[in-house]
């Protein structure tokens, strides 16, 4: 086979992934049922979609620092045993309370994961390689989105919300054992171990502009995505049998799109989340102009799908090359990606409240702007005879050398 190729053990992350997310939504596609079964309203439940966001967004980082001297497998295998632990207690909650703390620790859990998963897809991988790998990885993110979540639906509507979170937790376990047996044992990576080594590249204002943009490109997409459904079926007037169906056709776009961006986001990477930002405009302006009909607002519907999310490779990329590679770097990356989630879904409800349905994807299209302004000092640099700061620190420049030392023992072959 012609040149390097992505290691069998990322594929195996993306299952963990795939596990983690599926838990994520599972609370979304069985509101009413939870709400009956646990004597609350349907807001309440709403509040434990929140709830796993937010311990996401803030207890992650701090769960992958008192994981970081651990080795990267051995931390895997850690942050599955809590999160199964979470994902059961859910299972088996008496009361709300009890519940509220379940997803409190599952989405703590999940967080730190998708940080060390990240971070060991790039001490797998070769360097020209290692967008492939992180698209593949996040593929299972995309495939929790087509799959897991009708899944968990149907299992929670034919067997009760119990039953869903026990097919939850049994992906989980089944993830971990793949994870075992299919992971290698590596070192830590880039020599990281304690907080203040892992944390000092916070230091260089470069990053956090970078990490900004991931917030922007989330938040743009997910202030249309979160109201899809009221928008297809009180706007576009589709029937709400339907919408599930379009809903995996969405999913199905962004499996595809997180795989074109995979593979060129090690060297197209600021140039892909132009374009990807650019279009995702395009497409959001659209939808609000052309909502009321049927073929213009799917097929725009679609290209969201296919150019939002699915620059998750490219931003990992992009934070890597600006800060480092280690755990620490990627799972306060996902926060600001899980912030952008809390950004478009609740202010996209405010701007429901002030401009109807249409009003989240008008603040979408806002967002999309502003994240391409944060590409313009990456875009200034580029330009034939600007000086690239190599000396600024945390900063990699393509000389430099590789994020993460990779030994050839261990990359698996496929």
């Amino acid at each position: 086979m012609n040149g390097p190729v992505v290691p069998r053990a990322v594929y195996v992350l993306g299952v963990g992934i795939f596990a983690m997310v599926t838990s994520e939504f599972v609370v979304a596609g069985l509101m009413p049922q939870m709400a009956v079964g646990l004597g609350v309203g349907i807001p309440q439940i709403g509040y434990l979609i929140t709830a796993f966001a937010v311990a996401m967004s803030v207890g992650g980082p701090f769960l992958t620092v008192a994981v970081l001297r651990l080795r990267p497998k051995t931390a895997l295998m850690a942050l599955f045993a809590m999160f199964l632990a979470g994902n059961v207690l859910a299972a088996v909650a008496p009361q709300y309370g009890v519940m509220l703390v379940a997803r409190l620790v599952t989405g703590v859990a999940s967080q730190a994961f998708f940080g060390v998963a990240v971070s060991l897809c790039v001490q797998l991988a070769r360097p020209e390689v290692r967008g492939r790998a992180i698209a593949v990885a996040m593929n299972g993110l995309m495939l929790g989105t087509l799959l897991g979540l009708p899944l968990a639906t149907v299992v929670g509507e034919h067997f009760g919300w119990r039953a869903a979170f026990w097919t939850t937790s049994g992906i989980a376990v089944l993830a971990a054992l793949a994870t075992l047996v299919g992971v290698p044992r590596l070192g830590r990576a880039d020599g990281g171990g304690g907080f203040r080594e892992e944390a000092v590249v916070f230091r260089n204002p470069r990053l956090w502009l970078v990490l900004s943009t991931s917030t922007l490109i989330i938040g743009a997409t997910f202030s249309a995505f979160s109201y899809f459904h009221p928008l297809l079926t009180e706007v576009t007037g589709f029937a709400a049998g339907t919408v599930p169906l379009l809903l995996i056709g969405y999913g199905a776009a962004t499996v595809i799109g997180n795989t074109v961006v995979g593979r060129l986001a090690d060297r197209h990477t600021v140039g892909v989340q132009l374009v990807g930002l650019t279009l995702n405009l395009l497409f959001l302006v659209g939808l609000a102009v052309f909502a009321h009909l049927a073929v213009p607002a799917v097929s725009l519907m679609l290209g969201i799908g296919l150019v939002g999310v699915t620059m998750n490779p490219a931003m990992a990329t992009r934070v890597q090359r600006t800060g480092n590679a280690r755990p620490l770097v990627n799972t306060v990356h996902s926060s600001f990606i899980t912030l952008g989630v809390i950004v478009g879904s609740s202010v996209g409800g405010l701007a429901i409240d002030a401009f109807g349905l249409r009003g989240p994807l008008w603040l979408g299209a806002a967002l999309a702007a502003l994240g391409i302004g944060t590409l313009v000092p990456d875009l200034l640099r580029r330009r034939p005879g600007a000086v690239t700061p190599a000396s600024e620190p945390g900063v990699a420049t393509p000389s430099a050398a590789p994020l993460v030392e990779v030994k050839e023992p261990c990359r698996a072959r496929s």
